[in-house]
């Protein structure tokens, strides 16, 4: 049975006591601070996650058999030059295989334009030069700022907005939701610290509720 819930710390507490990231990694996003998750999140754009690992196993394939050991720039710039044609077969089991993979390499190469090497990237990029990039819009460029960069910014998807819809909170914009989401747990950072009983920092905490929200709704409770 749902709880009643008047903020998102009230809602984070709920999920939380549900037990539903047991078995994942702490930061749920699996390849957290990698480029993976830069490809992942437009991989994972209108279709399963398990579509996802499997472009994500046929990338490996592909990339180990140059490299001897995984490095983020070595990634960035195998899919920077790999053929597009290439790259769309590999990764053809997230769909829109052609457009992904045009996407992807304009995103890497631009990378590599503006910040030269993947850790530059991921200290200074911002979420106005991600929604700049053609194929990123609002959840996919802060899934980046959150699961790539270790930023404080909360995801919002279609999971979310459900939930919080059946709770019966109607917001008009995706940033209204993120602001609301945030703000509940600002305002309770104390009270989730100690909780946990240690020091939680907020990109951790903005991570595993994202988790939790996706995994909550895909067992369909409500």
């Amino acid at each position: 049975m749902k709880s009643e819930i008047t903020n998102s710390y009230d809602l984070f507490i709920y999920l939380k006591n549900l037990n539903l990231l047991e078995n994942s990694p702490k930061y749920w996003w699996p390849d957290y601070g990698t480029f993976y998750v830069v490809i992942s999140a437009i991989l994972t754009q209108n279709t399963k996650w398990t579509n996802v690992e499997k472009s994500l196993q046929n990338i490996n394939s592909l990339y180990y058999n140059q490299f001897d050991s995984y490095d983020d720039n070595n990634l960035l710039n195998f899919i920077a030059n790999i053929d597009t044609v290439l790259l769309s077969q590999i990764i053809a089991p997230s769909g829109f295989k052609n457009q992904k993979a045009q996407r992807l390499k304009l995103l890497s190469n631009n990378i590599l334009k503006d910040f030269e090497e993947f850790e530059n990237f991921k200290s200074s990029v911002t979420r106005n030069w991600l929604l700049k990039q053609k194929g990123l819009g609002l959840e996919s460029a802060d899934a980046i700022l959150c699961y790539c960069c270790g930023n404080d910014v909360m995801v919002v998807d279609s999971y979310t907005k459900k939930l919080l819809l059946s709770y019966g909170y109607e917001f008009e914009t995706y940033d209204e939701i993120k602001d609301w989401l945030e703000f509940g747990i600002n305002e309770n950072y104390d009270k989730i610290t100690q909780i946990y009983d240690k020091t939680i920092e907020l990109n951790e905490i903005y991570a595993i509720f994202h988790g939790k929200i996706v995994e909550y709704m895909k067992k369909d409770y409500i």
